[in-house]
């Protein structure tokens, strides 16, 4: 997961469309588990994205709260 370079957005968008094949009435069982899988792999890649920016606010707001 590391390697990926998939922006946030870019992300869930990927996200939505994997969402979209698997609520739709032919979904190809032979896909899915790759489907899946990858689903796990973008929800893994938003956290992480997610937490970092969240450490970077509040470093930012305690940088201006001693100033």
């Amino acid at each position: 997961m590391g390697n990926d370079q998939t922006g946030y957005a870019e992300a869930l968008q990927e996200l939505q469309a994997i969402l979209t094949e698997l609520e739709g009435e032919t979904v190809d069982v032979d896909v899915l588990a790759v489907r899946v899988a990858r689903a796990d792999e973008l929800l893994t890649l938003c956290r992480e994205r997610l937490e970092a920016a969240s450490v970077q606010v509040e470093k930012v707001v305690a940088a201006a709260d001693d100033a």
